[in-house]
């Protein structure tokens, strides 16, 4: 297996970076300016045995796959075998110190924690970027991405495949039209997990001749390999996941986050079963207050007040409206309730299928861009436009970004609820207010009950750490050694 430091390849991406600034773009290759519609363009693709083949599966035909990287050679080898003529990589930072003259933009499908190291440094070196959700595992890699792509001005997507769709598109216009009134209070949730959580950390096992365990671990802490971490369950374990609400709230919350214009939370609360040390729990619920805003879009006609956000996973479901049609029923893989001053509206995952609790049927002017092509092939036309006249994707990370912000901040209101109270967070510098230098958390390793003779026994095995140190690593990750992000715009 071929190697390539940290330190070679960020003294060889900056280099790459200071020469974009000053050659001009017949130098540069396509993703620098303009590129015909009619041109294909050459995508990379990292993590490409799960949904990454999906995503390649979009713009396969039309465009050039040039280079294919996964960590796990017999999860990726049909992916591998369907594109012989793409150059195969075991290290995302390899194939770009190599291709990345030949590369306009890359997908990027790995497990969560590694998201936003890749994206970054593909940004910082001119390439756009399609990028699965949840966006970023933390709150800081969110806010990374988003002013690294305003600064580099290249096309970007979160792969919530729904803000594409026309649900969202209708929630939007009626809630801007003034159907429902002004809302307050939203609930929301999904039938999710249906992976494994709640679960104590296992012991380690041989890893497997055809995985690379050191990068798939990447920038997280090194722990032993074990079969219930890869593929797919370590969206459970918390440091590559990020459990039930990272998984489906990109798709469930977003037309939330559009529809009122939400930006930080003020106020965050979680409360869950069982919580780990390591791993999400079975089932959790979540608060987020957000305060009044002013609209920014002219096509909204109603006020924006304070509204609380509540999220359920785990099998626990809304509560139902009262007057809910006996006809009806709630999405249940991700049903989303707005409440409003004079009607409320239902919808399901990716804002599907809309409807009013009253029976009305809207009649309001379609305000926003209609979307024809699939999420990524949206992507690609983005890819292809002039950077200064693009046309934003539906999930471009001006708006991605923050949202998954809103996203992770669930994650950290319910790995914080041992502090048993509401969170104040202050949005703008990415800090807790209201967490205190000798606050004290208790985690549970393992959980230690037992039934003898029809007795039950309660037992745990727990450690303390300081609340402030550990909410600080939560909002901002300490990279393994030997892994870094670009410095922040």
């Amino acid at each position: 297996m071929s190697k390539i430091s940290r330190r070679d390849f960020l003294k060889r991406s900056s280099m790459a970076a200071a020469a974009f600034t000053i050659a001009p773009n017949i130098i540069l290759g396509k993703s620098h300016g303009h590129i015909s519609p009619s041109d294909k363009l050459n995508i990379a693709a990292v993590g490409i045995g799960g949904m990454g083949h999906a995503n390649i599966n979009q713009v396969k035909g039309t465009e050039n796959l040039v280079a294919l990287c996964d960590v796990d050679w017999n999860y990726a080898k049909g992916v591998f075998e369907e594109f012989p003529k793409a150059k195969r990589y075991w290290d995302w930072r390899k194939m770009l110190d190599e291709m990345h003259d030949s590369i306009d933009s890359v997908i990027v499908a790995t497990a969560d924690h590694t998201h936003c190291i890749i994206a970054s440094h593909a940004i910082t070196l001119g390439k756009h970027v399609y990028v699965q959700k949840p966006l970023t595992h933390s709150v800081y890699e969110s806010r990374l991405l988003t002013n690294l792509a305003k600064k580099y001005n290249v096309a970007t997507q979160m792969g919530n495949q729904g803000s594409s769709a026309a649900g969202v598109r209708q929630t939007c216009d009626w809630i801007w039209n003034g159907e429902i009134g002004e809302v307050k209070k939203v609930v929301c949730g999904t039938n999710r997990p249906i992976w494994p959580q709640g679960l104590p950390t296992p012991a380690g096992q041989w890893v497997p001749d055809t995985l690379n365990w050191d990068l798939f671990t990447g920038p997280a802490k090194m722990r032993p390999y074990n079969e219930i971490y890869h593929p797919w369950n370590w969206r459970g374990w918390w440091d590559y996941g990020t459990g039930a609400l990272g998984d489906m709230a990109c798709h469930v919350m977003h037309p939330i986050f559009k529809a009122l214009q939400l930006g930080y939370p003020t106020k965050v609360q979680g409360s869950s079963t069982l919580l780990m040390s390591d791993c999400a729990p079975s089932a959790q619920s979540i608060k987020l207050t957000f305060p009044a805003r002013q609209s920014k879009d002219k096509r909204c006609k109603i006020k924006l007040p304070e509204v609380e956000v509540s999220w359920v996973d785990g099998g626990i479901t809304p509560e139902i409206p009262e007057g809910f049609p006996a006809d009806k029923q709630l999405d249940i893989d991700g049903p989303v309730i707005f409440y409003g001053t004079k009607d409320t509206l239902v919808c399901g995952c990716y804002g599907r299928d809309p409807w009013l609790l009253s029976g009305r049927v809207p009649n309001c002017p379609k305000t926003q861009r209609e979307i024809t092509v699939s999420h990524e092939m949206d992507w690609v036309r983005a890819c292809k436009e002039n950077p200064e006249t693009r046309v934003q994707t539906a999930s471009n990370f001006s708006e991605a970004g923050p949202f998954n912000e809103m996203v992770v901040m669930g994650v950290l209101a319910v790995r914080l609820q041992g502090l048993h109270r509401i969170l104040n967070w202050d949005g703008q510098n990415m800090r807790f207010t209201n967490i205190n230098d000798s606050d004290i958390i208790e985690m549970t390793k393992k959980d230690n009950f037992s039934v003898k003779d029809g007795h039950p026994t309660f037992g745990k095995d727990t450690e303390k750490v300081n609340a402030k140190s550990f909410a600080e690593e939560l909002i901002k990750h300490t990279y393994r050694n030997g892994w870094s992000l670009p410095a922040m715009p």
